[in-house]
């Protein structure tokens, strides 16, 4: 039996420690052709949107999509998010929070085939962590 994945999961329990502590809940994205954002504020393939319940509507965190209303230039906009496509969630103010492989959920692909987990590819050594960066969210990539 294959277990679902835990992303959706995490992005939530993310999402609700930041709302409870006062801290604003910020989600990058990469962007792709399912997406459904403003195109204008996408740089680089990526936007950064804030999921804070002052700046959202009607927002709903399912295990497939976020979607939700938000303002942009004071113009109200639909938004779609699938969760594969979100690369980090944390708290706008401290940076806390978790960085994800686009694409990836934590056990399975959207095709239902199984992801490569570190050693299966002959390599038994874990993967590097992920070095810290000025300037940018402290964030743990989750595999």
């Amino acid at each position: 039996m294959e277990l679902p994945s835990t992303k959706p999961y995490l992005v939530r329990a993310i999402w609700e420690w930041c709302c409870d502590n006062g801290f604003t809940p910020y989600i990058a994205v990469q962007v792709d052709s399912r997406t459904q954002v403003p195109r204008e504020f996408v740089r680089d393939g990526q936007i950064v949107l804030n999921l804070g319940p002052d700046a959202t509507n009607k927002l709903q965190m399912g295990n497939e999509l976020i979607e939700f209303q938000a303002r942009f230039g004071g113009v109200a906009r639909e938004l779609s998010v699938p969760i594969g496509q979100v690369s980090a969630i944390y708290a706008r103010e401290n940076g806390a929070g978790m960085a994800f492989d686009i694409g990836e959920t934590a056990l399975a692909t959207d095709a239902g085939e199984e992801i490569e987990q570190p050693g299966q590819d002959g390599n038994d050594e874990p993967p590097e962590p992920p070095r810290p960066t000025t300037g940018r969210p402290n964030l743990q990539r989750v595999k």
